[in-house]
């Protein structure tokens, strides 16, 4: 093949017909949109819908992705626009990769966001391997966020609508990750554009509402699939202030979380009390004054970086970091410790951090995401 062929608008240098794209189909709007879009433009389209977990109880649970009536939606959609499109099994790699560790995550009194785990471990790792056995030249997916070339090859950069943006969910893509990868749908204005499109191309979903809940969360009662997964994990215990004092007792620590306020149990009380620890080996969910909250530096461990220099290549480098995924960026210094561990000093203190949840690197000025690792307790 010539290598002065054009560009087509994967970035490649193929004409689209000769050019394979697996797509990863949830069965939601965005990815069935991404689908129906490259279809159209004339590429050899495949689509994929990953099984995670048995669908057989959630047949009827709307909310949440890749659960039966989503398959059946995807395939809907392939047929719609005349592609192949296969479901895989991947319950056994789920419950190995996202869910058993989300269980051990809480039970050990940490937050843990296993959406990000599911991107790192399953999507970007076991589907997008299958991507290259089936001969694509890349894999194409639904999320909110954009791929550039650079200088230096490409760039992972914030979608261009802050409110869809998902860079806090896939910080951990690789950097031969993202060369492999395209985001069709990073570049659009709104949610409202996406909808459009899916009427433009008239596919069933594209009235489909979002999914909400973590796909083996239903309505959110993480306290509830930890006790099934971890039988006897919600032992009760002592409320304890952060001055000793007990002052209630509560029926797991699994059901509480750091930053919490309601929901406690311990009224009467003339200042409002926050959970500010769980010491998960005596049972005790710690609780005192707002301040105590407010956090400066915060450990970080597993970093994938995603910068143009080696990340231990100096002493510290001028970020913005988000350390929840509802929070807006705000300027920090990394310190590395290592190519993997760095010291994370927040230039104004934040509230409610918690162990198990990311601190998410991003170019202070500009959109590019430089990486991110997991927050921990550090040493203490």
């Amino acid at each position: 093949m010539p290598l002065d062929h054009p560009l087509n608008s994967l970035g490649l240098p193929k004409p689209p017909s000769e050019t394979r794209v697996v797509v990863a189909m949830s069965g939601g709007v965005d990815s069935s949109v991404v689908a129906a879009q490259l279809a159209e433009e004339g590429y050899d389209v495949v689509g994929v819908t990953l099984q995670l977990y048995d669908h057989g109880a959630a047949l009827a649970k709307k909310g949440a992705c890749c659960a039966g009536i989503d398959i059946h939606d995807a395939r809907r959609v392939a047929e719609e626009m005349g592609f192949p499109h296969y479901v895989l099994d991947y319950e056994n790699i789920f419950q190995d990769a996202v869910i058993d560790e989300f269980a051990d995550s809480y039970l050990a009194g940490a937050t843990p966001v296993p959406c990000i785990r599911c991107n790192e471990r399953v999507k970007f790792k076991d589907l997008l391997q299958t991507a290259r056995d089936l001969d694509a030249d890349c894999m194409a997916t639904g999320h909110y966020i954009q791929r550039k070339q650079g200088q230096n090859g490409p760039e992972l950069h914030c979608a261009t609508d802050a409110n869809r943006d998902q860079s806090y969910f896939l910080f951990s893509t690789t950097p031969e990750q993202l060369d492999f990868l395209r985001f069709p749908l990073g570049h659009l204005p709104s949610k409202d554009a996406t909808r459009e499109l899916a009427a433009k191309y008239g596919l069933s979903v594209a009235d489909k509402p979002d999914s909400q809940d973590i796909c083996f969360v239903p309505n959110g009662n993480y306290a509830a699939v930890i006790e099934k997964l971890r039988p006897g994990a919600a032992e009760p215990g002592e409320i304890v202030h952060a001055d000793g004092r007990v002052l209630g007792t509560h029926n797991g620590v699994i059901h509480y979380t750091i930053g919490q306020r309601r929901g406690l149990g311990i009224g009467g009380l003339s200042d409002p009390l926050y959970v500010v620890k769980l010491d998960v080996d005596k049972k005790h969910v710690v609780v005192g004054p707002k301040e105590m909250l407010s956090t400066r530096n915060v450990p970080v461990r597993e970093i994938n970086w995603l910068g143009d220099e080696p990340f231990d290549s100096r002493a510290e480098w001028q970020v913005s970091v988000k350390v929840r995924s509802t929070r807006p960026p705000r300027e920090a210094v990394i310190r590395p410790l290592s190519p993997t561990t760095a010291e994370v000093e927040l230039l104004s203190p934040e509230d409610g951090i918690s162990p198990g949840q990311a601190c998410v690197f991003y170019e202070t000025e500009g959109s590019r995401i430089l990486g991110g690792g997991w927050i921990w307790r550090g040493e203490g």
